[in-house]
């Protein structure tokens, strides 16, 4: 198989090992047999030419046979003359042929120099194939490829018969050689009809001890996108690479073929489009149908890529009898597949695609109008409104197509689907456009709709998307709507604008809706418009303002008996008190306000009184109980459909960030991923890449952290990229990266902060610390007292700043987790100024010992270099080792070899015991070791102990690693110290 291609092989990995472990039974003597299954296109070949690849890097003769589609006429035994006639070229095996001169005369015949076998030769002719194979695989192993079985022809599939269940398969007689073969037969599932006569021999064959059968799965989306990536000539846009792997649904050929489609491999033209060539290829085997089987499968594709059985026979309008018969036809030519719900679909969406674009226009438009007829009818169900919008649309009925979508956009509420809501509503609002006035439902006013998409986007995670309706909805007002309708619309975008940080301008918008109605008489509209001007005002710095109108608002609520209002009213005075959801009672009375807000039935306030209460807790170093909160609010967003809403998307973000602060790396990894498959918000899922960072995944963390940064402006991402940004720099050791980078997030997050400056200051201050104290230490030990002052300097000014942002000036103090990040920078301060100090890093360590185990072990390992300095080893040593434990546990390398290093640089090897610092060495490891000790090369070690030079290194490696040691030398030391070797007299060197 000469077949080769520059492109990467992607997804087959597993079967690929299948077929590699049968190739290596194989040489070993175990002949075996594996039928590789799957549709056109999906791989077959590929997966067989790489197989093959391997198979002759390793010694093997690999011979082919191609199976072709000739219709009745074929020729016999086609594939099996091609792989005989490449065996007979073949100088090293021609000789074995002279034996077999019936195998001979079929070489011949193929190549038109003999005659035919007779019909009483062929057990002589398949006894000769077989033997012949046989003594084939004793000259080299074999592997022989049948591809597209499903063409083969009935001789062909006779003799396969033959050879698997009676010939080379089995095994040879006691004192032959072994039949070193392996024998691989591709074939398509999807031309496999229920009477294809491949069938009962696949059923006969599988049944065989030797035989195995391999069915190639459609490849994941990841590999498809692979796959695209590495074909395209040009540059792809990501929605054309979306597109194409949605539509290839793990199809390799369709994926290549759609690329290709594209206009100089790019991504402008539509992608939606199906490239000629490959509408071609599908729509052959539709054509096999007949007439009436054609014209149901193309009423079929109109429907859509799944149809009921009853919406179809109401469509096609055929007799029973006629409709069954078409149906089993499509069936069995595999275009169309069943389920036990009585729907059909088609078996690959390319195929109706195909079927749906060869459709005359007016075929269409009349099918679509008969959907859409038949969807309107008595009894359908609320979910069939989707479909009929569809149908209605397509079918130009316009104003049918907005009721439609109005009713899908209702269905869709029932079930809190907010996204498939926003898609139903925006497609009302584009109809409302072109269908007359007389012609709309009447509850299709235009800015009530864009009210209520933008409250669909803000529930479904895209709050970008629900401020542009939000102003969509206000443009579409001007001056003709109601003060009650305008101050709900201004109000609603003040809410929207917070949430992407555009606090000025909510602030701004908030105002105006308070003032365009009055407090009295008393209205639920007045208070909903306070209760989000006291969220803005708050955002702005303006607390009084807040707490005036928030109390004036809680006292009219109540005079409403509006439950939700005054829960929420309490959520914002509760922030507006010190020390707030901080303190008891402070998470009681919110605890008070999430019981009023379900029982109202108010979702959105119960979330964010879950969210504070969650919050409260982590700032409160309660980190159990939080988990308890996160988990429950999750959970309730969870049974309602809006886990991509605002507050869930919070508790997602709390939730990753407490699994990593309290050390659980891995399932915070998960939880991280869980959030991407929901929603393309960044933030929520962003502390698996602090978990990156600590384990030494530097540049895939600060990749990461850079991608956020690509996406709309938003607070929370610039919070969590700085702290990636700033410590993958300090873990460098670039001082001035750190100090440029932390420059930049006070720029950025104290712009989005009115009052004091954001917590998280002081985070970001104590990691710059530890670089620049790293540089001030190396600066002083080169004797550069001019740079040990500047970096001194700049020491001091980074700890002011950690200094002034913990002291608030509303008389709030830091939780556990922004005095521990104080304390670790005062002693990094220290540090910068004038060496490690024991006292620093013990305030340090205590500080984290809230439960934050990486932090506790960073400070540790400080800890332990002040102590080493002053000349406490014992207490050194212990503080290195347990810092080294939680390291290790972690999988937070870079901290584990600094730890290492500290060790071999204190010479603190002997605090713990021997016996329990270094892994038992093998009784060849040993042998090693005390070769290297001789001062011997690998490859010298490979020749006194008859093992490969390669293999010496290796167990190098594992000596290096046992030793915690960083050289060879240094392992020798250690080893010598130990009393692992013996120092031997006239050793060489």
């Amino acid at each position: 198989m000469a077949q080769t291609t520059e492109t990467p092989f992607v997804g087959r990995t597993d079967e690929l090992a299948r077929l590699t472990g049968v190739l290596e039974r194989a040489v070993a003597g175990d002949p075996r047999a594996v039928l590789v299954a799957g549709d056109a296109g999906v791989g077959k070949t590929r997966t067989l030419t790489v197989a093959a690849a391997r198979a002759a890097a390793t010694g093997m003769t690999v011979l082919t046979g191609h199976c072709v589609d000739l219709g009745d006429v074929g020729l016999p035994y086609l594939p099996f003359t091609e792989i005989l006639g490449a065996a007979a070229a073949d100088e090293r095996l021609a000789p074995a042929f002279a034996a077999y001169p019936a195998v001979r005369r079929l070489i011949g015949t193929a190549t038109g120099t003999g005659p035919a076998p007779d019909a009483g030769g062929r057990l002589q002719l398949f006894e000769g194939i077989a033997g012949l194979l046989a003594d084939l695989t004793a000259l080299a192993p074999l592997l022989l490829v049948v591809e597209d079985l499903h063409w083969a022809d009935q001789s062909s599939r006779d003799l396969l018969r033959f050879l698997l269940s009676r010939g080379v398969l089995q095994r040879p007689t006691p004192g032959a050689p072994p039949h070193r073969l392996a024998l691989f037969a591709s074939y398509r599932t999807d031309d496999l009809h229920r009477r294809h006569p491949l069938r009962p021999l696949l059923a006969e064959l599988v049944r065989l001890p030797a035989v195995d059968r391999l069915e190639l799965r459609p490849l994941a989306d990841a590999d498809v996108a692979r796959l695209v990536h590495a074909h395209r000539t040009g540059p792809v846009s990501d929605t054309a690479v979306r597109r194409i792997v949605e539509r290839a649904e793990g199809n390799a050929f369709y994926a290549e073929e759609l690329l290709a489609a594209l206009p100089g491999g790019g991504g402008a033209a539509d992608p939606a489009a199906m490239p000629s060539g490959l509408a071609d290829v599908l729509l052959i085997r539709v054509e096999q149908l007949s007439e009436t089987a054609q014209q149901v499968l193309r009423t079929a594709a109109v429907a859509g890529r799944r149809v009921g059985h009853d919406l179809l026979r109401d469509a096609v309008r055929l007799p029973q009898e006629e409709l069954e018969a078409a149906l089993r036809e499509a069936v069995g030519h595999q275009l169309l597949v069943t389920d036990d719900a009585m729907t059909y679909s088609f078996r690959h969406a390319l195929t109706r695609e195909a079927v749906y674009a060869d459709l005359l226009p007016g075929e269409r438009v009349r099918l679509h109008g008969v959907f859409a007829a038949l969807l309107a009818g008595p009894g359908r169900s609320p979910a069939s409104a989707a479909e009929r919008a569809h149908h209605s649309r397509a079918g130009h009925d316009l104003p049918d197509a907005l009721a439609a979508s109005l009713e899908a956009a209702d269905h869709a509420q029932h079930l809190r689907a907010p996204a498939e809501e926003l898609r139903h509503l925006e497609a009302a609002l584009e109809l409302l456009a072109v269908v007359d006035a007389s012609a709309r439902p009447g509850h299709s006013d235009p800015v009530t709709l864009t009210l209520r998409a933008s409250a669909a986007a803000a529930h479904a995670g895209d709050p970008h998307r629900a401020v542009q309706l939000t102003r969509s909805a206000l443009a579409r007002g001007g001056s003709e709507v109601d003060s009650e309708l305008a101050a709900r619309v201004r109000y609603t975008l003040a809410d929207n604008l917070i949430r992407i940080d555009q606090l000025e301008a909510a602030f701004a918008y908030s105002s105006e809706a308070l003032a365009l109605i009055p407090a009295e008489p008393p209205s639920r509209t007045w208070v909903w418009a306070a209760a989000t001007h006291v969220i803005a005002a708050r955002s702005v710095g303006r607390d009084a303002d807040a707490g005036r109108v928030a109390r004036q608002a809680l006292d009219v609520a109540e005079r409403l008996g509006l439950a939700d209002a005054r829960a929420d009213l309490m959520i914002s005075l509760v922030a507006l008190e010190p020390p707030g959801r901080r303190s008891e009672r402070g998470r009681e009375r919110l605890d008070e306000a999430r019981e009023l807000a379900r029982a109202a039935g108010n979702l959105q306030v119960e979330m964010r009184a879950l969210y504070h209460l969650a919050l409260g807790c982590y700032e409160c170093g309660v980190m159990d109980a939080c988990l308890s909160r996160v988990g429950e609010g999750l959970d309730r967003a969870r049974r309602a459909g809006l886990l991509s809403s605002q507050y869930a998307m919070e508790l997602h973000y709390l939730r990753s960030l407490l699994l990593y602060t309290l050390g659980r790396w891995d399932a915070c990894v998960r939880a991280a991923a869980d959030v991407t498959e929901l929603t393309a918000s960044g933030f929520a899922a962003a502390p698996a890449l602090y978990v990156a960072l600590a384990r030494g995944e530097t540049d895939a963390a600060v990749a990461g952290a850079r991608a956020l940064l690509d996406g709309p402006p938003d607070w929370m991402v610039s919070l969590v990229t700085s702290v990636v940004l700033v410590d993958a720099a300090a873990q460098r050791g670039d001082a001035e990266e750190c100090v440029r980078q932390l420059g930049a997030a006070v720029d950025t997050l104290a712009a989005g902060v009115p009052t004091d400056k954001p917590d998280v200051l002081v985070r970001l201050a104590a990691l710059a610390l530890s670089a620049v104290a790293d540089a001030a230490e190396e600066a002083r030990r080169a004797g550069d007292a001019e740079g040990a002052g500047r970096w001194t300097r700049t020491a001091a000014e980074l700890e002011e700043l950690a200094r002034t942002t913990a002291a608030h000036g509303d008389g709030t103090e830091l939780g556990p987790e922004g005095l521990a990040w104080l304390a670790r920078a005062r002693a990094e301060a220290v540090r910068a100024a004038a060496g490690p100090d024991v006292a620093a890093w013990e305030r340090a360590v205590t500080a984290f010992g809230y439960g934050e185990p990486y932090e506790l072990a960073r400070c540790r390992r400080r800890l332990a270099e002040a102590l080493l300095a002053a000349g406490r080893r014992d207490e050194a040593a212990e503080q290195a080792y347990a810092a080294r434990d939680t390291a290790v546990r972690l999988g937070a390398v870079p901290l584990r070899d600094a730890l290492d290093a500290l060790v071999r640089r204190g010479r603190l090897a002997d605090a713990p015991a021997a016996g329990e610092r270094i892994a038992d060495l093998t009784a060849r490891e040993s042998e090693v070791l005390r070769l290297l000790g001789r001062g011997r090369t690998n490859r010298q070690i490979g020749e006194e102990l008859y093992i490969s030079g390669k293999t010496a290194s290796v167990h190098v490696s594992h000596i290096l690693a046992k030793l915690r040691a960083a050289s060879r030398t240094e392992a020798v030391g250690i080893a010598y110290r130990e009393g692992l070797i013996e120092p031997e007299s006239g050793a060489s060197a």
